[in-house]
């Protein structure tokens, strides 16, 4: 029995040594979303500080269509050396709890290797909707069931999503409006062609601040700094939150030495000042935790997910 003990710990010892010095070519960070947004500056800022401290090349890859699959499918099915990454968020969550058939298994063909950051969604409304208020617009919405049309980027993204979850807990109607992108279901917001939105605030502060859109309540946990006195909706109900979360995951094999010196450098990318100052221009909060953490963190998004597809019998092609 020791004899066995000591060759595994030699074997062991081996593989860690095998991947001391990753890594030794460039990497590629897949993006299943196009450039420009909230999710790609977030994957070129890491990119270009892993860089810096890998000494090779990082490289962002915008593999976009299918909700995140075809992203998904390219990673899940990549070499598990540590070169091929993904970048995402809950999309990939969502499509487990709401896709019919994936070409990957979510749970088992992929590593959790850290949550960047994550940015809440802020319910926006168009002035002409009577309400000025969280409560004012779950009120109409229970007198008014189905008048108020909600703009979205598209079926099964997270603001849908999170929208039919606000709407099973407190018992209201809104009718949901599917634009292909976010850009086009603000822009249709803001012209008043829809009353409401669920939206982050790279795309939504300029309009608030200009009075062009109401702001009624933010879904995280607590307040906002950079809206004081707007409520955050686990106020009214507890243990709610909705947030757009940004992390790095690696295909299932991947060596443990690998997952934790990529989750060690990432947490140094989210601790550095010059991180913190552009997220939180971006209203990104910065997380940077461990492989464990991300994991449970994903677990229990897609348990309450499913719980929520079979309850509303909602599905995503």
């Amino acid at each position: 029995m020791r004899l066995l003990s000591a060759i595994l710990a030699l074997l062991l010892s081996f593989a860690t040594a095998a991947w001391a010095d990753y890594p030794e070519k460039p990497i590629r960070i897949v993006v299943p979303f196009p450039p420009g947004g909230v999710t790609d500056i977030v994957a070129r800022l890491l990119a270009e500080r892993l860089t810096a401290e890998f000494g090779q090349q990082v490289l962002v890859d915008n593999k976009t269509g299918a909700g995140g699959v075809i992203a998904g499918e390219l990673v899940a099915k990549a070499a598990p050396d540590g070169y091929t990454l993904l970048l995402t968020t809950p999309n990939h969550t969502i499509n487990a709890a709401f896709r019919a058939n994936l070409p990957y298994d979510t749970e088992k063909d992929f590593r959790p290797v850290s949550n960047v950051g994550q940015i809440p969604m802020l319910l926006v409304t168009h002035p002409s909707l009577p309400v000025t208020t969280f409560q004012g617009f779950i009120d109409y919405a229970r007198q008014n069931p189905g008048k108020i049309n909600v703009s979205s980027a598209g079926n099964g993204t997270l603001p849908h999503i999170t929208m039919e979850l606000l709407m099973l807990r407190e018992k209201f109607q809104v009718t949901n409006v599917p634009y292909r992108g976010a850009a086009p279901a603000l822009a249709d917001l803001v012209a008043g062609q829809v009353q409401a939105k669920l939206d982050n605030y790279t795309q939504s502060a300029q309009f608030i601040a200009d009075k062009k859109l109401n702001l009624l309540a933010v879904t995280s946990t607590r307040r906002l700094k950079q809206f004081p006195d707007v409520p955050a909706m686990s106020e009214k109900l507890p243990g709610f939150d909705g947030y757009l979360w940004m992390g790095i995951l690696a295909p299932a094999a991947t060596p443990d030495a690998v997952v934790q010196k990529l989750a060690t450098a990432i947490q140094r990318f989210v601790a550095m000042p010059a991180t913190q100052a552009r997220f939180d221009k971006d209203g990104i909060e910065p997380v940077g935790n461990g492989p464990r953490e991300f994991g449970l963190e994903i677990t229990e998004e897609l348990t309450e997910w499913r719980e929520l597809a079979k309850t509303t019998k909602i599905t995503v092609d």
